[in-house]
């Protein structure tokens, strides 16, 4: 492989929405402003979600304001109603990402509406950031299986997928949430959705819980895939899928990809200063081996 993939850094919100306790507002925008340092193309700042479901995130209009925005670097927060998309249009946001899933039930337990109703209400928000010259961003939750039901049929995340990308998606991340997913069931959904949605769209967005991360990412590469969501440390998880472990980690991609002969435009030795920074933050060793090698060496 010599091409260039873009990540998207999703540790400051995916990942710290899962930690037990908020980080003070001056610690996330300094993690933010480390990964903006490390050459991350698009760091997910935040999101505009009511602060009695997530207490973590209640800060992002304040941590929004405060950051380092780069020029050339993105900074999407997400939003799951208009009320939210109000409130990023309000602070200035210049792109938002929206969240569905692929399975109903989840979809019932976590945003409270089936997959039909979730479409219904991002049509306005999706109306909101066009107006807006708001660049929209989309989630699949459960590509690859659910907790509560099981395997999920690939036709289903295409359909998704393609509904999506009719509101105006320019990206859609493709969940693997439990992790359950493995390189051929991976190879195979992306295969599907890319009938709908064509893979310089796509994004794969895979967390760890059973080792299968890089493996599912490396799959992802070979379909053609070059954007790929991933969180410093290997933070995150899901509160709605029990076991589920964090993201596969930004290091872990960065070094893969060097290896791979992948451009990524991250310097690793400043992308590990934002390990360190943030595992100090929340006092727990950062899960990525590569971060975990790396800074053993530097020590």
């Amino acid at each position: 492989m010599s091409d260039r993939i873009t990540i998207v850094e999703v540790g400051p919100r995916d990942g710290l929405q899962n930690e037990p306790t908020a980080l003070p507002l001056t610690t996330k925008v300094a993690l933010i402003d480390r990964l903006t340092e490390a050459g991350l193309p698009a760091i997910e700042a935040g999101a505009f979600v009511s602060p009695k479901w997530v207490p973590q995130m209640a800060d992002s209009a304040a941590v929004f304001a405060a950051i380092d925005k780069r020029p050339g670097v993105r900074y999407p927060m997400l939003v799951p109603n208009a009320r939210g998309m109000a409130d990023a249009i309000t602070a200035g946001v210049r792109e938002v990402a929206i969240f569905g899933a692929a399975s109903e039930t989840f979809s019932q337990r976590n945003i409270n509406c089936s997959i039909a109703e979730s479409l219904s209400r991002f049509t306005e928000v999706a109306a909101m950031a066009a107006e807006a010259d708001v660049r929209l961003r989309g989630y699949i939750s459960c590509v690859l299986g659910c907790p509560y039901e099981g395997a999920i049929d690939p036709g289903k995340v295409g359909w998704v997928a393609g509904e999506l990308a009719a509101l105006g998606c320019r990206e859609i991340s493709l969940g693997d949430t439990i992790g359950v997913g493995t390189p051929g069931k991976a190879a195979t959904l992306i295969r599907h959705v890319a009938e709908t949605v064509p893979t310089d769209r796509l994004a794969a967005h895979f967390h760890d819980t059973y080792g299968q991360a890089l493996v599912n990412l490396y799959a992802a590469f070979e379909e053609g895939v070059r954007i790929v969501d991933s969180s410093i440390a290997g933070l995150g998880g899901c509160p709605y899928a029990k076991g589920a472990s964090g993201n596969v980690a930004t290091e872990d991609v960065v070094y893969m990809a060097q290896g791979l002969g992948l451009e990524t435009g991250v310097d690793m030795d400043r992308l590990l200063n934002a390990t360190r920074f943030v595992a100090a933050a929340i006092d727990r060793p950062p899960v990525s081996k590569a971060a975990q090698a790396l800074l053993a060496k530097a020590d």
